[in-house]
């Protein structure tokens, strides 16, 4: 087996144990996010699956424009999504970048 399967087999393995740890927080922001965004759809009037759209959109801090928060609590909201995105994009990177540190640091002892 070439040196770069092996790594690739010990990156993908530690990085199943880091999501299997951060999982509670990944998890629980991956179903609170959508409910802010149900809550934003409601607060202005908008269809629900607008709000879905708009808190994936908003939590990826993409931010197309087409959908614009009017009253104050949903601009609040909106930036809870937007805080709770850049948290959740953290957690996953940080997993990854762990999980390739160890994989090569593996290499690297034999």
């Amino acid at each position: 087996m070439n040196a770069s399967r092996i790594i690739r087999r010990r990156f993908f393995r530690e990085l199943w144990r880091g999501l299997t740890i951060v999982w509670p927080a990944l998890s629980g922001l991956l179903v609170l996010m959508p409910l802010v965004g149900l809550l934003v759809a409601k607060v202005e009037g908008w269809p629900l699956t607008d709000g879905l759209y708009f808190s994936f959109v908003t939590g990826l801090t993409v931010g197309y424009g087409d959908l614009v928060p009017k009253s104050g609590l949903a601009r609040v909201l909106a930036m809870l999504l937007g805080v709770g995105g850049i948290v959740l994009t953290g957690l996953v990177v940080a997993v990854a970048v762990e999980a390739l540190r160890a994989a090569l640091n593996s290499e690297e002892r034999g």
